[in-house]
């Protein structure tokens, strides 16, 4: 996972240290991992060798001169702003520059991000930001405004499928769980660490007469992966029923059913489908309700395909 991150443009551009913006603003969409990369990126800025005190203390989150807030799992609050403006005027402690790293800044209220607007902007000579959020939007334009901002793009399926053989070796469905994910390695290890259920739940919901029962059963193991399960599943049949076989990711029993059950058109709105019921969960809708929606819209699709 650490040669992973270790390829992203915000490390590379974090290892040229002695030209680093003063707030440089890290986009990228793997919340899980976003922590562990802006300590990798914070390592490199202060050059700190692998096994080295430095490194060790930064991963530890006790580097005097790396100030990482909030704490794992906390937002960035009001009071925890001030500080930052108290702690920022102090000189380093162990060398010339100070690092504040700002984990999960899209949490952070706009009263926050506003209250550290000046600071971001005009900080003391030798310190400097590194914040790290999901997306754009969740970050006040005028704060985005005075970053160096770096967005990541999701891995390649390629990087993935590496990453997962490195940290699951001899574990089965790493094709498949690189090929679902989006480029997310979380979402990648959540769809391997199923087993292959996601995949089974999202080839039972697109086959079933009567999805409802399917529906609460996704709705109570409460894993998002099976829309990305879905969408593979979908794609994979797309390329079946367009014989183009030899591009999909897998030609199992699941994927020629589904195949089997929809149109070409029908399949690929299907996959926008997935995209709206995905987006409706980020709206805070039920799983179960936002699984069962999907299916009646597919009920709804394959009708007027066959008009």
């Amino acid at each position: 996972m650490r040669t992973l991150l270790r390829s992203t443009t915000a490390y590379h551009a974090a290892r040229r240290g002695g030209e680093a913006a003063h707030f440089t603003l890290v986009l990228f969409p793997d919340e899980r991992l976003l922590r562990p990369l802006l300590k990798e990126c914070a390592k490199a800025f202060f050059a700190a060798e692998e096994g080295s005190r430095t490194a060790r203390l930064i991963e530890e989150e006790s580097y005097a001169d790396c100030i990482i807030l909030p704490a794992a799992g906390g937002k960035l609050t009001a009071e925890l702003a001030a500080s930052i403006g108290e702690e920022a005027i102090l000189r380093p402690v162990e060398g010339e520059k100070k690092l504040f790293v700002l984990d999960a800044l899209h949490t952070a209220a706009p009263l926050v991000q506003n209250k550290l607007l000046k600071l971001l902007e005009e900080p003391p000579a030798g310190v400097y930001f590194l914040a790290g959020a999901l997306s754009e939007h969740t970050v006040l334009p005028t704060v985005r405004s005075r970053a160096n901002v770096i967005a990541e793009p999701p891995f390649a399926e390629e990087k993935i499928a590496a990453a997962l053989s490195r940290t699951h070796a001899g574990e089965a469905g790493i094709a498949a769980a690189a090929a679902a994910c989006g480029g997310v390695y979380s979402a990648a290890e959540d769809l391997l660490s199923g087993g292959g259920e996601d995949f089974r739940l999202a080839a039972r919901l697109l086959t079933a007469d009567a999805p409802e029962g399917v529906c609460r059963e996704i709705g109570e193991a409460g894993r998002q992966t099976v829309f990305a399960a879905m969408r593979l599943l979908l794609r994979d049949a797309l390329l079946l029923c367009l014989g183009q076989a030899e591009y999909a990711s897998s030609r199992t029993a699941e994927v020629r059913a589904v195949a089997a059950r929809y149109s070409p058109q029908a399949l690929a709105a299907a996959q926008n489908f997935v995209t709206q019921a995905e987006r409706e969960l980020q709206f805070h809708a039920n799983m179960a309700q936002a699984a069962l929606t999907l299916s009646l819209r597919l009920k709804k699709e394959i009708r007027s395909c066959q008009k």
